[in-house]
């Protein structure tokens, strides 16, 4: 059922978990002595009524997750894992993932311990809001501040420029 080359080598595996339950499923994988990354993200939400900002830990990938583990020895306790659906698979083989990509996306994650997303902003970079009260404004990338998530911009307006600060993730790279 099992590659020979991958038998007896622990490898990454991605797991489909049920909804909302990446939690629950990492931690009994972890219990079984699986190696388990489950990358996060932060997502900006704005209350609709008041504007105010808070900010959502969510699954980078909402219903899976990777592990790490010897295929010959965990398979059958990894499927029927609490909070696991399946192990994903190709022709009904356990496919183990290339540990490049699960490399890659740990370097990506920030010293907060979450998935860091967004493009490379060069100073002069032509940059559009997103979303808050200056929504479709643009402007010019100047700087990034040090030590937050917020950079600096120029807007430019018809009859007014003037510098503001704002999240990163607000604005968007024009082409």
């Amino acid at each position: 059922m099992y590659t020979a080359v991958t038998k007896d080598v622990a490898c990454w595996y991605v797991i489909h978990t049920h909804a909302k339950q990446e939690d629950r499923a990492e931690g009994n994988l972890k219990v079984l002595g699986a190696q388990v990354f489950s990358p996060k993200i932060k997502e900006r939400r704005y209350n609709k009524y008041t504007n105010a900002l808070t900010y959502v830990t969510k699954s980078f990938f909402p219903r899976y997750i990777f592990a790490r583990f010897k295929i010959d020895d965990l398979y059958h306790k990894v499927r029927f894992t609490r909070g696991v659906y399946r192990i994903v698979t190709f022709s009904e083989v356990p496919t183990p993932v290339d540990e490049g990509l699960v490399a890659l996306i740990q370097a990506n994650i920030g010293v907060d311990g979450f998935v860091t997303i967004g493009e490379d902003l060069r100073p002069g970079d032509k940059v559009l809001v997103k979303d808050g009260p200056l929504k479709n404004f643009a402007g010019v990338f100047v700087r990034e501040m040090k030590d937050t998530d917020r950079i600096r911009i120029l807007l430019q307006t018809v009859s007014y420029q003037a510098h503001i600060e704002i999240e990163r993730d607000m604005v968007k790279k024009i082409r």
